[in-house]
């Protein structure tokens, strides 16, 4: 049976591809199978999605910022779960909890339906990262938050894209 990666309605076969993997102190390697590579390519995938996010507080993109990175996405495609871990700029950043509605927006706009996101903040890296942990995994906070208009403005505009 013919290797395949499917993500909404793209489609892509797998047959005739060979990826290395840059392992620390291993050099080029190849994946162990199939499953190794889908996961790095649906992680890819969905770096593409979130890396042009713009920090609400500087002209810079998260992943610019080191905000969001490759490392920080896990997926169980199987179990339709997606969890992006970011790291806010500062440990007292007042817009950690933007960042992490501006990657939840983002991906409830790319993703099927079908996947749970879970959007978390580095451990240690934030002074309040429970709380906002809390705030941006719960549906009813999120979807309150949805309905202000500046905050989704401010979203809107961290989402918009840029051509450059």
């Amino acid at each position: 049976m013919p290797a395949r990666l499917s993500f909404g309605r793209w489609s892509y076969s797998l047959d005739n591809v060979i990826v290395f993997f840059r392992e620390q102190g291993k050099g080029m390697v190849e994946p162990k199978n199939c499953v190794t590579l889908v996961k790095f390519l649906f992680s890819l995938t969905i770096l593409h999605h979130v890396r042009d996010i713009k920090d609400p507080e500087h002209p810079y993109s998260l992943e610019e910022l080191k905000v969001v990175s490759e490392d920080a996405i896990e997926l169980d495609d199987e179990h339709n779960y997606v969890r992006i871990t970011f790291t806010p700029t500062v440990e007292h950043c007042s817009m950690a909890t933007v960042i992490g509605l501006c990657l939840r927006v983002k991906l409830m706009r790319s993703l099927p339906s079908r996947y749970k996101v879970d959007i978390r903040v580095a451990p240690g890296t934030h002074a309040t990262e429970a709380a906002v942990n809390k705030q941006l995994n719960d549906k009813e906070r999120v979807a309150a938050a949805l309905e202000n208009p500046n905050l989704v403005e401010m979203v809107d505009e961290c989402l918009a894209p840029t051509y450059e």
